[in-house]
């Protein structure tokens, strides 16, 4: 798709985790497009392909406090919210935050650990906050969480089910770099690793006006139409099971939202639609046993019900 000039702040913060990581341009212009949306993103992809120091890169050209949890088999809930312990010089009990408490947090290896600790993020991911001992404790803003997961092919590995996979904004894999590209990170890996000599591009302040203009970007009732159009296409395709839900609808017109203004413009086309459609709605599509049988993909059923939806061709803007 043709793209118009990026907005300068966007252009900075991509540029500034380019030093770091090689090649992957689209990966970071796709995880600023939740962190601008509020949401959070799935990162799939087999170890040791850049997952981990994408996310800490974007916590620290963001300024924003960054933890990480680990995720294994026998972590438990508390150890991801907190948890309260009593304190006997004050007779009271005490809150103390689990890692959950930051502003970008890195869920490593998700599906390395049991659905009921992967459950635990699911309140702060949809409602900003956690509950603990009957008690809510707010998160702070932003509050974005990018989870990684190796194929759940592997062995030891819980796959995610379909309340948590839906709370992802988008999904995505890293990839492999080519020939050149891994030179390069060999040419880096030789002296001070870049991501320790990072420095912010913006702060905290910047990046909360950054997510409030991202509300104000235009969105066409043929445009929201369209997008209704295309989960309903999932819904009712002859190879899916269970297709798009309502939240895909808005995740997909909050993303296009924000993939819009990041390219200067103050409203969304069909190409924002068509171009991140695969990333939102796929991971959310359950595919019928015939279907996964024959190798289908969600993201070919995705790209195949983009050719036959019709392209809203009315004036997109106001």
């Amino acid at each position: 798709m043709a793209r118009d000039e990026m907005n300068p702040t966007i252009e900075r913060i991509i540029g500034n985790i380019e030093r770091v990581m090689t090649g992957k341009r689209n990966v970071a212009e796709l995880s600023l497009v939740a962190l601008l949306a509020g949401g959070h993103v799935l990162l799939e992809d087999v170890p040791g392909v850049g997952k981990t120091m994408m996310v800490r890169a974007i916590a620290k050209s963001v300024s924003a406090s960054f933890k990480r949890i680990q995720f294994t088999p026998d972590l438990l809930p508390s150890d991801v919210t907190g948890v309260s312990i009593y304190n006997p010089k004050e007779l009271e009990f005490q809150f103390r935050p689990g890692p959950i408490m930051g502003n970008i947090i890195l869920a490593d290896e998700i599906n390395r650990t049991s659905p009921k600790t992967q459950s635990a993020l699911l309140e702060g991911m949809e409602e900003g906050s956690v509950t603990i001992d009957g008690v809510t404790h707010k998160l702070d803003r932003p509050f974005f969480v990018m989870a990684t997961q190796n194929p759940i092919e592997y062995e030891g590995t819980y796959p995610l089910p379909e309340a948590q996979l839906d709370r992802f904004l988008l999904k995505m894999k890293m990839g492999y770099p080519d020939i050149d590209e891994e030179v390069e990170v060999l040419n880096r890996a030789q002296k001070v690793p870049p991501i320790e000599e990072l420095e912010p591009v913006v702060d905290l302040e910047e990046l909360r006006y950054l997510q409030q203009q991202i509300k104000e970007v235009f969105v066409d009732d043929t445009i929201k139409r369209y997008i209704v159009d295309i989960a309903n296409r999932t819904r009712n395709h002859g190879s899916v099971y269970l297709g798009a839900s309502p939240r895909g609808s808005i995740a997909l017109m909050k993303a296009a939202q924000a993939f819009a203004f990041m390219y200067g413009r103050d409203y969304v086309i069909p190409d924002d639609i068509q171009y991140l459609a695969p990333n939102v709605f796929a991971h959310r599509l359950i595919l019928k046993s015939e279907a996964k049988f024959e190798g289908i993909s969600p993201e070919e059923i995705i790209i195949r019900v983009l050719a036959r939806v019709p392209v809203p061709v009315q004036r997109l803007v106001k």
